[in-house]
């Protein structure tokens, strides 16, 4: 018989997605000793986090409301969902282009004040249309900042559109790169990408090396007259800098996701209330994915899309599955491999892999692994959590 599990949700999660879940799960908001959690956007950094919490999963891409490093000390991934609303942002980038190019909504406002009969209004439509001439985006450049999944689907509905894409990303990974059209230039650097476009949209997460990544020393290598749009997160961009180029006329315009007092009423900035996921499909992707992320970890030990530990998927080999967690340090496969000959357990198969300071080891052994067995794999020096997975 499965083993039961519980699962606490600490935001609403789309019933399609809880749906993967395996029907012996008990989910809920007031879900005591939990097995695991899904999450959105509550703050978990002051969350006094139940010792029984085996894995996080985050129905999104970033991570930041998730305290990742206490987690990766204590052995519990944290898994998320890249890509799962990559189609969202980039239709919600394309549009916020569209606005800055035709300069949409300076002209709402321009429409909204007009006073007067409707003759009135027509005539001063015609007197003042001419304020709001924009340019089209065949032939212009957009430069594309980070070119995972969101990245590389802007460059694709750019090029269909019409428009030359150039883009940088330090870290592509193989799958991105196989997925970005043939037809983007890839820049040497961020500078280069901001020299060369017309439009530059950043799709990076905020980490040390990316904070303030568009700062006014960047500013100043754009062209005259460039849009920038930041959908990936607020720390990215440096407001005060962009304010004071939006005032000199270095930029046209600054498109984002995330309302400031800095940016507040100004004429040139169009701030959206983080829009980007906020879509039916979207949320319904992202828990989706990470349900049945939680659930494969949960069940079988693998693990796919988390940002602190290694992907290892291994199929079952045997009826008597261990999972252990632990630091990557030198002979920790021999350590294992050593306690479980000294219990006469003959491993069927064993994957090992590592990611940073965090290495992962499935083993499937030809018998069941005693209490014993447990401790003394959990005694290893350097090992932060170890789970005994007999199939169900």
């Amino acid at each position: 018989m499965a083993e039961p599990r519980k699962i606490l949700t600490l935001n609403a999660i789309s019933a399609r997605g809880l749906a993967r879940l395996p029907e012996h799960y008990t989910v809920g908001g007031d879900i005591a000793d939990p097995d695991g959690i899904l999450v959105r956007s509550a703050n978990m950094h002051d969350m006094d986090i139940p010792a029984t919490v085996r894995a996080i999963a985050r129905a999104g891409a970033g991570t930041n409301n998730i305290p990742v490093k206490k987690l990766s000390e204590r052995g519990v991934p944290v898994f998320n969902a890249p890509g799962a609303n990559a189609n969202a942002v980039k239709e919600l980038v394309i549009a916020g282009m569209l606005l800055a190019a035709r300069n949409i909504v300076p002209a709402i406002s321009f429409v909204e004040g007009l006073t007067g009969s409707d003759e009135e209004m027509h005539k001063a439509t015609e007197a003042g249309k001419k304020h709001f001439a924009g340019t089209e985006l065949p032939g212009r450049t957009l430069g594309v900042i980070g070119l995972g999944a969101i990245g590389s689907y802007v460059a694709e509905a750019a090029i269909k559109l019409g428009m030359d894409v150039v883009g940088f990303d330090p870290a592509i990974t193989v799958d991105a790169a196989w997925r970005l059209p043939s037809q983007v230039k890839r820049a040497e650097n961020v500078e280069d990408v901001l020299r060369m476009a017309d439009f530059v949209t950043l799709h990076v997460p905020l980490l040390d090396a990316t904070r303030n990544l568009i700062n006014a020393q960047r500013i100043g290598a754009m062209r005259p007259g460039a849009v920038l749009l930041n959908f990936a997160r607020e720390g990215v961009v440096d407001n005060v800098a962009v304010i004071e180029a939006l005032d000199a006329n270095k930029l046209h315009a600054y498109i984002c996701d995330f309302p400031a007092n800095a940016l507040k009423g100004h004429a040139k900035v169009v701030a959206l209330p983080h829009l980007g996921a906020s879509t039916e499909e979207a949320e319904e992707n992202c828990a989706v994915m990470v349900a049945e992320q939680l659930a494969d970890y949960l069940e079988n030990g693998n693990i796919l899309n988390s940002v602190n530990f290694p992907n290892v998927s291994m199929a079952r080999e045997s009826a008597y599955r261990i999972a252990v967690a632990n630091a990557n340090v030198p002979n920790m496969v021999g350590q294992i491999s050593s306690v479980l000959a000294t219990a006469g357990l003959n491993i069927h198969n064993m994957l090992n892999k590592s990611k940073g300071d965090m290495a992962y080891t499935l083993v499937d052994v030809d018998s069941a692994a005693t209490d014993a067995v447990m401790q003394q794999l959990s005694a290893i020096t350097g090992v932060l959590a170890v789970r005994y997975l007999p199939a169900a």
